[in-house]
């Protein structure tokens, strides 16, 4: 029986670093259409038991859907993980091809889950829920200069902020056409929006970036998205629960929908008044109340049940 190959791939925005493991195979190819190509037929030749890809800025998106279309398992990784694994492994120098070793030493010993690619629609709405996020912080930044600003620059900035508020309610509108155009979506949106607090922006967020939810169960929902409470115990020392990782996207959107909550959400905002009358400070009862409402929506997509009050 030959044995498993397991394959590590640095992605640059050029480059492709390939590294087979156990048969020290090293490839190099370009991070375009052709080095793809190329890099899915040696792949394939391979068989590998499992690709590992680092998520790098959005270098990696086109290498990860042509293998992934070609039928290869592929896992994306927080580079975060390749890390922790590299000073675990006691790899502390780092150069592309040492990355590339090292994510395929990551492939064998941890394996990743293979997830599976989001289908085009859904890629280009992440992409457009991405781009509002973009447009939300030019926005801040300009406001923040403009307060600096007393002479004739001021109104340049103030032109531009006109500017991106329009752009950014053009924007909105995109987001609810494409909701409305896919009947699953708007569904769900319609589903999610029944909450208060819980508004179009909200609904798209969650819908682009986590599709697993109503699929799993509060706690592991909670976990993923980064808001489930981590021990931090060293013998008889306790230390204080703190919530670490997730995808900041949604944390994001359930901030927001929280503070709104507060106010007119009555579970919400009941919940919310009985953490701070038992002396919890107010970010921790805020980050429970993000974890209770994330919970209610996944419930609430896996028995397809609107908000009750």
């Amino acid at each position: 029986m030959e044995p498993k190959q397991w394959v590590g791939i640095d992605v640059s925005g050029k480059r492709l670093e390939v590294f087979v493991r156990p048969i020290q195979r090293i490839l190099k190819v370009a991070n375009s259409p052709a080095g793809l190509a190329t890099l899915v037929s040696e792949l394939l030749g391979i068989d590998p038991a499992l690709i590992v890809i680092e998520a790098t800025a959005n270098w990696h998106l086109a290498a990860v859907a042509a293998l992934s279309g070609a039928g290869l398992p592929v896992a994306v990784i927080n580079p975060r993980q390749a890390r922790n694994f590299a000073r675990a492994t006691g790899q502390l120098a780092k150069t592309d091809p040492i990355d590339a070793r090292l994510l395929a030493h990551f492939a064998e010993a941890i394996h990743p889950p293979v997830r599976v690619l989001p289908d085009e629609q859904t890629q280009e709405l992440a992409e457009w829920v991405q781009r509002r996020h973009q447009l939300v912080e030019m926005l801040t930044a300009e406001r923040n200069r403009l307060r600096a600003m007393s002479g004739s620059a001021r109104a340049d900035i103030e032109t531009h902020i006109d500017w991106l508020e329009k752009r950014l309610v053009r924007l909105d509108e995109e987001l609810e056409r494409l909701i409305a155009d896919n009947p699953v979506w708007k569904d769900l949106s319609a589903l999610l929006c029944s909450v208060p607090g819980v508004g179009s922006v909200v609904s798209a967020t969650l819908i682009a970036n986590l599709p697993e939810l109503g699929s799993l169960s509060h706690k592991q929902i909670a976990a993923l998205v980064g808001v489930a409470p981590l021990n931090r115990d060293n013998g008889q020392t306790r230390g204080h629960r703190t919530t670490w990782g997730g995808r900041a996207p949604v944390r994001t959107m359930l901030y927001l929908a929280c503070v709104v909550g507060i106010r007119f959400n009555p579970i919400i905002r009941r919940f919310y008044q009985r953490l701070k009358q038992a002396g919890k400070p107010s970010k921790v009862a805020l980050v429970a109340c993000m974890r209770k409402l994330l919970v209610s929506l996944n419930a609430m997509v896996k028995t397809q049940t609107q908000w009750q009050s």
